[in-house]
């Protein structure tokens, strides 16, 4: 009799857990987008006869309530701490932890997805470079090639990457600023650098390429909290980042123009860093094609800056030895369609990428 009374009670506590999980899952707010992932969450399929003898219905419902399940936040901490902290899993969805860093895995190096990258830069080089104007080329490793090596983790070979950057670029001088990177240059919760660790890089740059480097500039700190993309990704505890921002002398006179938007803008749009990816606070985030013009720099000098998201932070410090920069970001717009909106010809032209592009070269048209 005992026994039964126990089965019955069994049976009666994960029905009302069921029952009250459903009540939980139709009573409580639903959310459209999840912060911490950076992507918006599955909405209630609408429901029709087809739908639902076809099976979409279902699919769709299940997405939902994946999407939709109270707490949910909290399930995928317990998760990815199960995971990583119990079985010793070596990552939660591609990122892991290592000092305080939070990582994505990038390995092996994918040789032909590099020279896939180069062959583009080279056809750009041929199209637009005008006779007296230089092509260079750097490289910017990833925050897993210090990482990784650190905690016994796979990782892609940077050195090897950057011997077949130099030797296959024929088309532009490489200029090496692996050297002067190190962890600590990045953001703990994001894939990247800190723009206050990069006046040596700018400085390296500016001299390879034969223009003026910053040298005196105001370091400003930004209130709010960044959790950056792995903070989401990883689900793993870790503490948040802080943004700073650095300005010179002049950079207000500075004018920037998004002819993505059709609009004039600002060198930093502090609205954005407040908004669901604060790093987007550089020049406003993956645009496709921007110019800056800076009436103070007096060098006679322009550049063509074919770059990632990473370039977002840089091209502020390089603006004060330029006349002109103009900013393409080839993964969205056509390298064939740059010459509608402005002329190349006059330019010299740096081609700036980090390993996690070059690597999935697929994503430059």
């Amino acid at each position: 009799m005992d026994g039964k009374k126990n089965s019955l009670a069994v049976c009666m506590v994960f029905a009302v857990a069921l029952a009250g999980g459903f009540l939980l899952c139709m009573l409580l707010p639903k959310e459209e987008y999840s912060l911490s992932e950076r992507r918006r969450l599955a909405p209630m399929p609408e429901w029709s006869a087809e739908d639902l003898w076809s099976g979409r219905f279902m699919s769709r419902f299940e997405d939902y309530a994946v999407d939709g399940f109270p707490f949910r936040e909290a399930f995928r901490r317990v998760k990815a701490l199960t995971a990583t902290r119990v079985f010793q899993r070596q990552d939660n969805h591609g990122v892991y932890e290592t000092g305080g860093y939070l990582a994505a895995f990038e390995y092996p190096l994918k040789e032909d997805s590099l020279e896939r990258a180069l062959g583009r830069f080279r056809y750009i080089q041929e199209t637009y470079l005008g006779e007296g104007n230089q092509a260079f080329l750097s490289v910017i490793p990833d925050k897993g090639c210090f990482l990784a090596p650190r905690s016994g983790r796979p990782c892609l070979d940077y050195g090897e990457m950057e011997k077949i950057a130099s030797e296959k670029a024929d088309f532009a001088e490489y200029i090496k600023i692996s050297d002067l990177l190190e962890a600590e240059d990045y953001y703990r919760t994001d894939t990247h650098w800190r723009q206050e660790k990069l006046i040596d890089v700018a400085r390296r740059l500016a001299e390879g390429m034969g223009t003026k480097s910053l040298e005196d500039y105001t370091v400003h700190t930004l209130e709010e909290d960044f959790y950056g993309v792995y903070y989401g990704q990883a689900a793993l505890p870790a503490s948040p980042d802080t943004i700073q921002y650095l300005t010179w002398e002049g950079m207000e006179e500075c004018q920037v123009y998004d002819f993505q938007n059709s609009r004039e803008m600002s060198m930093y749009d502090l609205e954005k860093a407040k908004g669901r990816d604060p790093y987007e606070m550089f020049l406003s985030g993956s645009l496709s094609l921007i110019i800056i013009e800076n009436p103070g720099a007096k060098t006679g000098k322009k550049l063509a800056l074919f770059r990632d998201s990473f370039g977002s932070s840089l091209a502020p410090l390089l603006a004060v030895g330029y006349d002109t920069i103009i900013l393409a970001d080839i993964r969205y717009i056509h390298p064939d369609h740059i010459s509608r909106y402005v002329d190349l010809s006059d330019c010299d032209m740096l081609f700036l990428y980090s390993t996690l592009v070059l690597n999935h070269s697929d994503t430059i048209k």
